[in-house]
């Protein structure tokens, strides 16, 4: 199994060519880096952390990460919902930092 460390360093690479980086708050990013892992490990999939996942990957697959709300919400925003990909825009403090609202549909939540 990989770590954080190595999920990092994957993601980066995959992620900044298609203008998506990771937060400049190293801490929230390894928090949440982890708690894709932890996802990993329970589910099978790396489900957004910050979302409560069905455990049904079909069910899930909106908010694999990176979820399909990630690009409307860093175009609106600056960041996506749990604050990992951001723009750099955002990272450089040119874009307002506020809170990212759920775009998840209430019908495709597991409560």
């Amino acid at each position: 199994m990989i770590g954080p460390e190595q999920l990092y360093e994957m993601l980066k690479k995959a992620q900044e060519p298609l203008g998506y980086f990771f937060n400049k708050d190293r801490d929230t990013v390894f928090a949440l880096l982890k708690g894709l892992l932890t996802n990993k490990e329970r589910y099978g999939y790396m489900s957004c952390p910050c979302r409560l996942a069905s455990g049904d990957y079909e069910k899930d697959r909106d908010i694999i990460c990176p979820c399909e709300y990630r690009a409307p919400d860093v175009a609106e925003f600056g960041s996506c919902y749990c604050g990992l990909y951001v723009s750099s825009d955002w990272n450089e403090g040119k874009t307002k930092h506020v809170y990212v609202p759920e775009r998840r549909p209430s019908s495709r939540m597991p409560f």
